[in-house]
């Protein structure tokens, strides 16, 4: 993966450009609901956003197994995650299938997905925000961390278009034709809202990660800063040698070469800290549920069974089968201490 430092900025186009449109009444109160109302668990967010791009990675992975070229615009499938502390964002990228312009204006506003009812209505009865996902409305959970949120995408049937909204009922809309290509996929960023800043943190984004989204099937890489300790040639040694060298007389003897060697042998060092930036990958682990159950300890099987069911407490007992014959598959079953609430 090249290190090459990715470019956040949003491009700048001309207004005439940008098509404004009003969110679907129900997306509208359920972005109110997620922005006005107070939840501890912000930190879903980002599995939320992570799990969406997995899938879109699962359909481009999918349509590349009967058409090869699909994958032409670009072979990886990954997802990148760039903390900005500078302009205080944090930015996701993938190379999934990407979205055309009616999918944008489709996806992300005017239509409403089945479960956005479903999830107010279960928030209303008091269900957790981390929730979110099982009724299909992830995206949004950006908003409980970030006060605008820009999305480019590149499908291989359109062009790259912008689309970006800081809730208040409307978004807009335009072709990119000023950022960087993205060749296929999605970059989503979220800019943070000043309380939220702990999710640029370099460490708190790799908990995040091990802690929802280990075992998501794809790359996910985080674009870290490295700082180390240099040893270079003091210059203003050099500088202080000049300058008594012309103070001293012409008609003084020296023994250059002498002094030469002895030069050589006591030029003074200092250290200086070197910043780099590198791609680092954070799921390496091989998925739970592919390794065999004796290898896997209970604790490994306690992290797994919280980062599933979000239960604070661990698992009561677990069964990790594998069935062969017709059919074929893997299974781990987690029976909890206590019912769920609402059963």
């Amino acid at each position: 993966i090249s290190a090459a430092s990715p470019t956040l900025s949003s491009p700048v186009m001309a207004e005439e450009n940008v098509e404004t449109f009003a969110f679907q009444a129900e997306i509208n109160q359920l972005m109110s609901l997620i922005i006005n109302t107070f939840y501890s668990n912000k930190e879903v967010f980002l599995r939320e956003l992570i799990s969406n791009s997995s899938d879109a990675l699962d359909k481009i992975r999918h349509m590349s197994l009967t058409d090869k070229s699909a994958l032409d615009a670009n072979p990886e499938l990954y997802i990148r995650i760039v903390p900005d502390k500078s302009n205080n964002t944090l930015t996701l990228i993938d190379s999934g299938i990407g979205m055309t312009k009616t999918d944008m204006i489709a996806n992300l506003g005017t239509i409403a997905q089945s479960g956005t009812k479903a999830f107010m209505e279960a928030m209303t009865a008091g269900a957790d925000i981390n929730m979110i996902g099982q009724f299909g409305v992830g995206f949004y959970s950006a908003y409980l961390v970030a006060d605008r949120v820009v999305v480019t995408s590149k499908h291989a049937d359109d062009e790259q278009y912008i689309w970006e909204s800081s809730a208040g009922g409307s978004f807009t809309v335009r072709k990119d034709t000023e950022g960087e290509p993205l060749g296929r996929g999605t970059k989503i960023q979220c800019f943070l809202k000043e309380d939220q800043l702990e999710y640029i943190e370099e460490r708190r984004l790799k908990d995040l990660v091990k802690k929802h989204s280990e075992f998501i099937n794809y790359p996910i890489s985080l674009w870290t800063e490295k700082t180390v300790d240099k040893e270079i040639e003091d210059d203003e040694d050099d500088e202080e040698e000049v300058e008594k060298k012309e103070g001293e007389d012409d008609d003084e003897p020296k023994i250059e070469e002498v002094e030469e060697e002895k030069e050589k042998k006591e030029r003074k060092t200092k250290t200086v800290k070197e910043v780099s930036h590198e791609w680092a990958v954070m799921n390496k682990q091989k998925p739970i549920w592919t390794r065999k159950p004796e290898d896997v300890t209970r604790e490994e099987y306690g992290a797994f069974y919280k980062a599933l069911s979000n239960d604070w407490e661990d698992h009561l007992a677990v069964k990790h089968f594998s069935v062969e014959g017709q059919l074929e598959f893997t299974s781990i079953l987690f029976v909890p201490k206590r019912a769920p609430f609402d059963l």
